[in-house]
């Protein structure tokens, strides 16, 4: 389970089993800047996912993969029309191939968040918890 509260202002105290961290919105917004914006934290799932991937994938194939640096452009201009653009750069590092850098390109698309984020019909439910003060 995941708990938010809030903290002051407009930052956020995200609890995920034993680890924590502050999100936050800009001082532009009226936030203090204290930690990553939602969107942020969406992107990142993305990029963390395809480094775990591919690094797992790679150490049950015997890739020679020593590690991977990923980067992410969002585009969100048009995000009120229903377009999110993500472009995810990977930097792949290690002895490998080519035919070994494209198997490991193939398989980076294949992360469960980005499935999730691009193949499957998310609902979400909100409800309020508690009784009225």
């Amino acid at each position: 389970m995941i708990r938010i509260h809030n903290n002051k202002g407009l930052q956020q105290q995200i609890e995920i089993g034993s680890h924590q961290l502050i999100g936050d919105v800009s001082p532009e917004l009226g936030g203090d800047g204290a930690g990553p914006e939602p969107h942020d934290l969406f992107d990142a799932a993305l990029g963390t996912c395809k480094a775990l991937t591919l690094l797992l994938y790679a150490r049950q194939r015997g890739l020679p993969l020593e590690g991977i640096d990923v980067q992410i452009e969002r585009d969100d201009s048009e995000e009120r029309q229903g377009n999110y653009r993500l472009v995810v750069d990977l930097a792949l590092q290690g002895p490998l191939d080519e035919a070994q850098r494209q198997q490991l390109l193939r398989v980076a698309d294949k992360c469960p968040i980005h499935k999730l984020m691009t193949s499957t019909d998310i609902q979400v439910e909100t409800r309020l918890s508690g009784a009225p003060a």
